[in-house]
């Protein structure tokens, strides 16, 4: 089967915001849907790709009376893994709606700016943080945030400029009631 987008995940995650995707350690993950995540497997690898020959569950004809779904959906509206899934409900919408060439897009655009926050910010301790900001704000706030960090740590150092992006993120997430942590 031919897979037209491998870091999107076949239940709506976004890889390319995930920790593990942001790494260059060895236990890098290329995408839920990579060669190495496809011979290990999930549930929904093996029903969706390998049984139904689909890229997404939402792509199922059963996937409105899929208990395996439903039940992963529900979770995600309540609590985390390593990765966040806050906005699962809100981007599988999105891409019922507009299509998943405009969630791809929303994507990169934010895969971007995370990429900018961990080369210019990222004391070493913030990747997980980072990811999280970068999934669930929008990208026009993560664009003000990283304008604002820059301007209030020029000339300081990594450490400093970090402290600034969590302040200005932070501010961001208790304006709009934004949860910027893993929920257990």
């Amino acid at each position: 089967m031919h897979i037209a987008y491998p870091d999107i995940g076949i239940c709506g995650l976004s890889c390319r915001l995930c920790p593990m995707y942001n790494t260059d350690a060895e236990s890098r993950c290329s995408g839920c849907k990579s060669a190495t995540r496809m011979a290990v497997g999930c549930p929904f690898i093996t029903c969706a790709v390998k049984r139904k020959g689909v890229e997404f569950c939402w792509e199922c004809e059963e996937s409105d009376t899929c208990e395996k779904w439903k039940k992963h959906r529900k979770a995600g509206k309540e609590r985390d893994s390593f990765k966040c899934y806050q906005t699962l409900e809100k981007d599988i919408s999105l891409v019922r709606q507009h299509g998943i060439c405009e969630f791809q897009r929303i994507q990169e655009e934010r895969a971007l700016l995370l990429r900018e926050m961990l080369r210019d910010f990222n004391e070493g301790r913030s990747k997980s943080y980072y990811c999280i900001a970068a999934t669930v704000l929008e990208p026009e706030e993560l664009e003000e945030a990283l304008s604002r960090a820059r301007q209030e740590s020029g000339g300081l150092d990594v450490r400093a400029r970090s402290k600034a992006l969590h302040r200005v993120l932070d501010d961001i997430a208790s304006r709009k009631q934004y949860r910027l942590r893993l929920r257990k």
